[in-house]
């Protein structure tokens, strides 16, 4: 048997990116992850994310380049 973390489902939050407001779905963790993240580079979550949406590939979602980022900033720990 293998231990998993605890999971949700993806949980929905609006955001304004760059004037505009639109909705990603993310899981509590990455979202929780995503907030330390802001801090600890003392910015928001949504500047942190509007970042993260101006370097992404137009081929890459939002979601899945969220969480590319969090693992990316996980691993280089």
């Amino acid at each position: 048997m293998i231990d998993l973390p605890p999971m949700t489902p993806p949980l929905k939050r609006s955001v304004t990116i760059e004037g505009h407001r639109t909705s990603v779905s993310l899981e509590e963790a990455f979202w929780q992850e995503l907030g330390r993240i802001a801090a600890a580079r003392d910015e928001t979550r949504a500047v942190l994310i509007a970042r993260i949406d101006r370097a992404r590939p137009a081929e890459v979602g939002l979601a899945t380049a969220i969480r590319l980022f969090v693992l990316a900033e996980l691993q280089a720990r």
